[in-house]
């Protein structure tokens, strides 16, 4: 061995071989091979800084807040660097698909990614190995991909190794099971890319001709503000139905609260009551009745644990639990999966891969929460059998459920180390997973049915015999169970004595309007898109103004209105839910290595080639000029003309550029105002979403979210609403209902 430059190392070789030569006391020659080892140490570390020894091996990672994590799992053998996502991607000024040369993507360097692919050049000459770590699915394969040819590694020693989560065991595993790169997965994500910019590329200049500014078009976009659209249209063509519920207050011998008995039917069958005049004729038979236990059926239902976390069913959750929309979920959940700061034991990664449609539980988790579990609530508690979600679509079984990464973490443990939505999140996916590896609940129900002559009243009532799962989680939108209400001598010969009735009016009620949570789940029941998908969807239609939120809800605006308009006449096909599905299972296919990527593209294009070309002449053929208004502008006396702007129509001068005046544009309909008689006109509110008000609004506040009108409703006075071809009344508790006249319908 040959000494460094400081001269320490030859130093201790020679004093310690001098002390045993000369059989010096143990105890010396002990502390002098503690000292040379310490040297040696301190001897690599410095001749490791001045670059003389280097790290054998490089792990490429897509995230810097992954890296000193993974760096701390490793050693000194390893160095981790970032990519810091995507390195190539198709070029933003022209379509980068060469149509002629076989559908051949051009890729190039993203701008800003110059510095880092030099960095990575540097080490990659040093290594003897090359990791590629990236996220473990289509698009963190693909990113691999792309750094293979970035950084030209094709001579290289150059492995992919992928892990769910961000943990000591989890990370060491994977470099035992290195592999090459999947070009299926590749292949399946550059498909998609590919399509997305097809669509993007040749139908968005379209809408740009058409409503005059810079809109887009998406392949997955375009299909979810579709379902918007339809959902909207159900709603305002929707017709309330009217029905009534009846209730009976029974006293019970020697009970103080009276038993609520619900309206049935007959003994038969079950029975809607629609009408006033049919609740009376059934109150007159009731007149007198006597009523009388026929039966009592206890019995006990157990309700099933749910499944841990999908991507989806996490955004629905969170919307519903914590209020967060889609892309703060996954901003937060990504935190999570890459290491928080933990007090005492540093950079954490505290749950698993969060872009997932897999339920699927790895056994060593399971058998860790199964003792846990145990251990904390009780060996009653610890399921047994597993319990696994079937799915029609796709699922993505590499991967396992979004869970903890050690269930011992509990949230009040972390909950020092966390913010405050952080913490919300991380205390959701613990229980939610925790609930999903207990025993069921269980409820003791009893079923009553209550004979008074010729009818049948029901009463229901369940409570609580062992909580299971619901000791540690409920759904949101969980039903709060009473207890039971019935004592236990309650059977068929117990006295029951009418003390009054309780009929009540209803009205059906239209859909609900979608929110980001119910827009997501129907998105995956309908297999558009997939998990690292929703996200995006949602937050690119809501960043273009075609849809906005308010509260929770998701409203379609005016412009998202017109461009979804443009999509169904221009495009059916591209905005056709089952097209859209089917080209998601075909990605899959590619996935599987059943189908080429290119086939697909190559299917796909001439189409949407031949809809453009239609649609650009028939676009050719339409003289698109301004629409000029009945408002004069009051700078220069020009008569103003009706734009498009992206949140919609707008009153601009046509004098542009010497004139800049513009003004909000109002459209009249038609109808005088019920209030004070001036004109009703459509208008939006901050948001975008329309309605109709009084035109001398703030003095006037008359405004309904349908279209008024003329008419006035003739039982209860109230204004008449446009619902498809019928006329409703706006009026509380009314329910008068009419044709449109003819002569309304074609305004």
């Amino acid at each position: 061995m040959t000494a460094g430059p400081s001269g320490d190392l030859f130093f201790c070789t020679e004093r310690f071989r001098k002390i045993v030569s000369r059989k010096l006391f143990f105890k010396k020659a002990l502390y002098t091979s503690i000292f040379l080892v310490y040297s040696v140490k301190r001897l690599l570390e410095t001749e490791k800084n001045r670059g003389i020894i280097m790290a054998k091996y490089l792990v490429i990672v897509e995230s810097p807040a992954k890296v000193k994590t993974i760096k701390k799992f490793l050693g000194t053998n390893y160095e981790v660097l970032a990519s810091n996502g995507h390195v190539r991607d198709l070029p933003k000024s022209r379509m980068g698909i060469d149509v002629e040369n076989d559908y051949e993507p051009k890729y190039i360097t993203i701008r800003g990614k110059g510095d880092i692919l030099a960095a990575l050049r540097k080490e990659v000459k040093k290594a003897e190995k090359i990791y590629l770590a990236t996220d473990p699915d289509r698009e963190g394969e693909a990113i691999s991909w792309h750094l293979l040819k970035a950084l030209k590694l094709e001579d290289k020693k150059v492995y992919r190794i992928t892990f769910n989560e961000i943990t000591k065991n989890a990370v060491k595993e994977s470099l035992k099971h290195a592999r090459e790169i999947d070009m299926d997965l590749v292949d399946a994500q550059q498909a998609r890319r590919v399509l997305d910019r097809m669509v993007g590329y040749r139908i968005s200049p379209l809408l740009w001709a058409k409503v005059k500014r810079g809109l887009s078009a998406g392949r997955v976009q375009s299909v979810a503000l579709r379902i918007i659209c339809d959902r909207e249209e159900e709603i305002n063509a929707f017709i309330p139905e009217e029905y009534w519920t009846l209730d009976a207050n029974l006293k019970i011998s020697g009970e103080k609260k009276p038993l609520q008995a619900k309206f049935y039917g007959t003994r038969e069958k079950k029975m809607t009551i629609s009408t006033k005049e049919e609740l009376d004729q059934v109150l007159d038979k009731l007149k007198g009745a006597q009523f009388q236990v026929h039966s009592v059926k206890k019995g006990e239902r157990s309700k099933k644990p749910p499944m841990p976390f999908t991507t989806s069913t996490l955004q629905q959750e969170a919307s519903k639990a914590l209020n967060f929309s889609t892309s703060k979920t996954m901003r937060l959940a990504q935190q999570l999966y890459e290491g928080v700061e933990i007090k005492g034991s540093g950079t954490v990664g505290l749950i698993t891969y969060l872009r997932t449609d897999s339920t699927r539980v790895s056994e060593e988790a399971k058998q860790n929460a199964k003792e846990y579990i145990e251990q904390v609530y009780g060996s009653q508690y610890g399921e047994e059998t597993e319990t696994v979600k079937k799915s029609q679509g796709k699922i993505q079984d590499a991967h396992e459920a979004i869970r903890p990464t050690d269930i011992s973490r509990t949230p009040l443990e972390m909950k020092e180390s966390l913010s405050r939505d952080l913490f919300r999140l991380y205390q959701l996916i613990w229980k939610r997973f925790t609930a999903s590896c207990m025993k069921p609940a269980v409820y003791e129900t009893t079923s009553v049915k209550i004979d008074a002559k010729d009818y049948r009243f029901t009463v229901s009532a369940s409570k609580i015999i062992f909580d299971g799962f619901m000791s540690v989680y409920t759904e949101a939108d969980e039903e709060k169970r009473e207890g039971s209400l019935l004592a236990k001598s309650f059977n068929e010969n117990t006295k029951l004595q009418l003390e009054s009735f309780e009929p009540k009016q209803h009205f059906t009620q239209p859909p609900a309007h979608y929110t980001e949570a119910s827009l997501v789940r129907t998105l995956e029941e309908l297999g558009i898109g997939r998990p690292s998908t929703y996200a995006p969807t949602i937050g690119t239609i809501l960043g273009r103004r075609y849809i906005v939120k308010e509260e929770k809800n998701l409203y379609v605006t005016e412009l998202g209105e017109v461009v979804n308009s443009i999509m169904k006449d221009a495009f059916s096909s591209i905005v056709d839910v089952n097209f859209t599905a089917n080209m998601e299972s075909l990605l899959d296919k590619v996935e599987e290595g059943v189908i080429n990527w290119k086939v697909v593209v190559k299917n796909f294009y001439p189409d949407l080639d031949e809809a453009v070309n239609l649609a650009e002449k028939e676009l050719e053929s339409v003289e698109i000029a301004d629409e000029v208004s009945d408002q004069v502008c009051e700078l220069c006396g020009r008569q103003m003309v009706i734009k498009y702007g992206p949140h919609g129509r707008f009153l601009a001068c046509p004098g542009f550029p010497d004139c800049r005046n513009t003004k909000p544009y109002f459209e009249k309909i038609g109808v005088p105002c019920p209030k004070c008689g001036s004109e009703v006109v459509l208008r939006k509110t901050k948001k975008g979403r329309k309605y109709f008000g009084c035109e001398n609004n703030p003095e006037c506040d008359f405004m309904v979210w349908q279209k008024p009108s003329k008419k006035m409703c003739p039982k209860c006075g109230s204004v008449l609403l446009e619902k498809g071809n019928k006329l409703v009344c706006s009026g509380e508790g009314c329910g008068y209902v009419e044709p449109v006249p003819k002569e309304e319908k074609q305004i």
